[in-house]
């Protein structure tokens, strides 16, 4: 193995990884929208995808202690069968939620504007709608970094201690629920038709299982574009100088735009996660965030306890508390 990672054909392989899979996912996302069953057929493109990553995964990984178990397996699948697609069974790892939702909402929907270029080429709307979204995804990933009440949310996802492709769709429902609205509203008020939607999902599907792969690619010039493995590992990063940055999903446009952009010379982080704790349990993620405890454990806020002072006994200092850290001071952003 060691001197596979060191031939030219490993260096090469590693060059070509990240392009071939994705484009290999939107010629099988072309085939599977010709078909009366898109969704269906999608969603066996998009399984295949993720075996595909899961072997290169195996033969070329980036960081090798990520390979460990970590005992969060079966929350990273939950969350994504639930939170990232639905109730339907159809959408196996999470990936069309969003394509579903538009398919059966935007023939009963009429824009109040309708000014969307449907004369343009279908490639261009798609170029165009990526824009739009990524903004509403931007601002809802950041809002979440930057604002403790959406961060009890996102933490989820941030809680993770190595990245690989099957905890692409950790989230909890409520920040897919804020993500999906603010990515998706504004293409249904100026009018976009559904193969825009159905692109749209198709790239942030693929690009989400590579953001979060554990292979060892070379992205190069895709960095300035598109939001690669290794910009989004910067993303993942404990520190908040690190961690408070490349807040894209699909592009970087809006990072650059708004100087959120992060790919410094050398190697990307491995040390991620985050300063508080989330629960153990699948069930137990998902009603953390609603509860106090729950929600001084996200932020890494210790309970409050009465304090003692020299010379006083404790029955009479009862009422007095520590002061608790802020939670901005205490937690990475994604």
């Amino acid at each position: 193995m060691r001197q596979f990672s060191a031939s030219h054909f490993y260096t090469i392989i590693s060059c070509l990884v990240w392009p071939a899979v994705f484009c290999g996912g939107l010629i099988g996302a072309y085939f599977a929208f010709q078909s009366s069953s898109h969704l269906m057929w999608f969603n066996v493109v998009y399984l295949s995808v993720v075996a595909v990553i899961a072997f290169f995964e195996w033969l070329m990984p980036y960081e090798e202690t990520w390979r460990k178990k970590d005992g969060e397996t079966f929350n990273d699948i939950a969350h994504t069968l639930l939170n990232k697609g639905g109730v339907q069974l159809a959408a196996a790892l999470g990936a069309s939620a969003p394509m579903a939702v538009a398919t059966v909402a935007l023939p009963a929907f009429a824009s109040p504007l309708d000014i969307w270029p449907h004369a343009w080429p279908l490639f261009i709307q798609v170029v165009l709608g990526l824009v739009v979204a990524e903004f509403g995804l931007y601002w809802a990933h950041r809002l979440a970094h930057e604002k403790n009440s959406l961060w009890r949310f996102h933490a989820l996802h941030h809680s993770v201690e190595r990245l690989w492709v099957i905890n692409t769709g950790r989230f909890h429902v409520i920040d897919s629920v804020i993500k999906i609205a603010l990515s998706q509203i504004p293409l249904y008020v100026f009018g976009a038709p559904l193969p825009v939607f159905l692109w749209i999902g198709a790239v942030t599907a693929f690009i989400g299982l590579l953001t979060h792969c554990n292979i060892d690619v070379k992205t190069g010039a895709l960095d300035w574009l598109f939001s690669t493995p290794r910009l989004h590992r910067w993303h993942h990063s404990k520190l908040l100088d690190e961690g408070n940055t490349n807040y894209g999903e699909n592009l970087v446009l809006w990072d650059q735009v708004f100087g959120s952009y992060f790919n410094p010379p050398r190697p990307s982080s491995t040390q991620i996660g985050i300063s508080g704790r989330v629960a153990r349990t699948f069930w137990g993620q998902l009603v953390q965030p609603f509860t106090t405890k729950g929600y001084r454990e996200i932020m890494g806020r210790k309970p409050k306890q009465p304090a003692t002072f020299e010379g006083q006994n404790r029955s009479t200092d009862a009422g007095v508390t520590m002061p608790v850290p802020s939670g901005a001071d205490s937690i990475p952003a994604e």
